[in-house]
């Protein structure tokens, strides 16, 4: 590796890139956060690859400048990207990466791989996440790792805040044409969307479907605990779905009667009292021997203790 004409400081950087939005961490050696900032979507199934890169960079410029420093800084990086499972990603991201970092150790991995650090560091565990996508990902004392979920939103991500964004605009419109039943959705959607028409709400949804449904979660969240059946019933749903992922997840791993560690993440966890009661009351059922556990950091600053160990500095970061 060249010189990055820093002396002896040595710069890390961490990313967290999903669907939604991506967070970025900007540490020493010794593992302290100098600053953080956050950025647009960088998932690239997602987003497209330019959109990608133009968050990745914009939340990276932000934490240099504000340590006054350059990218020829950063001699460590570890991004973890949803998408990146599939080798082509990774590898465009890797290259990317390298070529904005000269100087840098690059590792990249997904999303789940930091938030199991976040949550575990080297341990055993299962993560539940419940964002823009859903999925589990366990892993046990041998280091085997089980995933489930977490396909994209055609086909996969069930409970997810796109899930529930767009069964909340499904029944919304089954409302309004009697074929279901009545919610206070209807009432607020559009103006919560910021929309007036159907037409302008297809238009949005055609252009980026992934700035519309998972925006609607909030709204779900706040009308559920205020008691609309709809909602609720949209809720519950999605907690099934979400344990359903970490009880394969446990099964898989032969964890059926073990006292199973279970980390919940995303930024749905924590929005709506009813629907986290939910997910309690089916964890209960479906892992009894569940223990939930609290992230030890964020994904972003595992991310940057994952950079810390590729250049030898593992004891530097707890």
């Amino acid at each position: 590796m060249t010189g990055n004409g820093s002396g002896s400081a040595v710069y890390l950087l961490g990313f967290d890139g999903g669907g939604t939005k991506t967070a970025c961490v900007l540490a020493g050696a010794d593992g302290k956060v100098l600053f953080r900032s956050t950025a647009g979507p960088s998932n690239p199934l997602r987003s497209g690859y330019a959109r990608a890169w133009f968050s990745l960079s914009e939340a990276a410029n932000i934490v240099l400048d504000r340590q006054k420093i350059t990218s020829n800084h950063i001699q460590g990086v570890c991004a973890g990207i949803g998408g990146a499972g599939r080798p082509a990603v990774a590898r465009r991201l890797a290259q990317f990466f390298e070529r904005s970092f000269p100087n840098a150790e690059v590792e990249v991995v997904t999303d789940l791989d930091i938030a199991l650090e976040a949550a575990f560091g080297s341990g055993e565990g299962i993560i539940l996440v419940a964002g823009t996508g859903s999925a589990a990902l366990g892993r046990d004392r041998s280091g085997r790792k089980v995933r489930m979920g977490g396909g994209g939103p055609w086909f996969s991500d069930e409970g997810s805040g796109f899930d529930i964004g767009r069964r909340a605009v499904t029944a919304v419109l089954l409302a309004e044409e009697n074929r279901g039943p009545s919610t206070a959705l209807s009432a607020r959607l559009f103006r919560f969307l910021s929309v007036r028409t159907w037409s302008a709400l297809i238009d949005e949804v055609s252009r980026d479907p992934d700035s519309v449904f998972p925006r609607v979660f909030p709204l779900v969240a706040e009308l559920a605990d205020e008691g609309d059946s709809v909602a609720r019933e949209i809720l519950s749903s999605a907690a099934k779905s979400l344990v359903g992922l970490a009880s394969a997840a446990a099964e898989k791993l032969g964890w059926r009667d073990k006292e199973v560690p279970v980390a919940l993440i995303g930024g749905m966890h924590g929005r709506s009292k009813f629907f986290d009661a939910e997910i309690d009351a089916e964890l209960s059922k479906a892992l009894p021997h569940a223990k939930c556990i609290e992230l030890k950091m964020t994904p972003a600053e595992a991310a940057v203790r994952i950079a810390s160990r590729a250049l030898g500095n593992a004891s530097s970061i707890g």
